[in-house]
């Protein structure tokens, strides 16, 4: 599974604004910090603010702020707003012509993968990003990840 770009600069305006609550946060200096471009910023910025986890003020001396304190936004909800799907699989997906339908657990083996991927993320917030945050030990983020060989 892989989230999609949005997401990720979606995520990645949060912990930056976040990381500003003294003052208004530009498109320009976001797409700039993160080198990315700024027509993709002013849609993930335009998403989150229709999904209410940012307050843009428009015009001259204008930008943007959490909506709400770093604590009270959930990341898996920010995940679940921004991604367009979850259909890991076509079985997952409307309009499924697979032809194992009805013969296959591949579907409730994803679909548990994708619950727990989900769980995982709603057990933090938008705090637990900052710098000066400690994460809990059972997230494994202290392990380093070792490569999978594939046959």
């Amino acid at each position: 599974m892989r989230l999609t770009t949005m997401t990720d600069y979606a995520l990645r305006l949060l912990m930056y604004v976040a990381q500003r609550p003294e003052r208004l946060c530009t498109i320009s200096e976001i797409a700039q910090a993160h080198v990315i471009s700024e027509a993709h910023l002013m849609k993930v910025t335009h998403q989150l603010g229709l999904q209410g986890w940012i307050a843009t003020v428009r015009g001259k001396g204008g930008g943007m702020r959490l909506a709400h304190a770093p604590g009270d936004i959930n990341l898996g909800a920010v995940v679940r707003s921004i991604e367009p799907d979850f259909a890991l699989v076509e079985c997952f997906a409307s309009g499924n012509q697979c032809m194992l339908q009805g013969q296959c657990r591949l579907a409730d083996v994803l679909g548990g993968a994708l619950q727990s991927f989900m769980s995982h993320l709603d057990g933090f917030s938008l705090a637990d990003l900052l710098p000066g945050t400690d994460l809990p030990a059972a997230t494994g983020l202290h392990m380093q990840l070792k490569p999978v060989r594939m046959p």
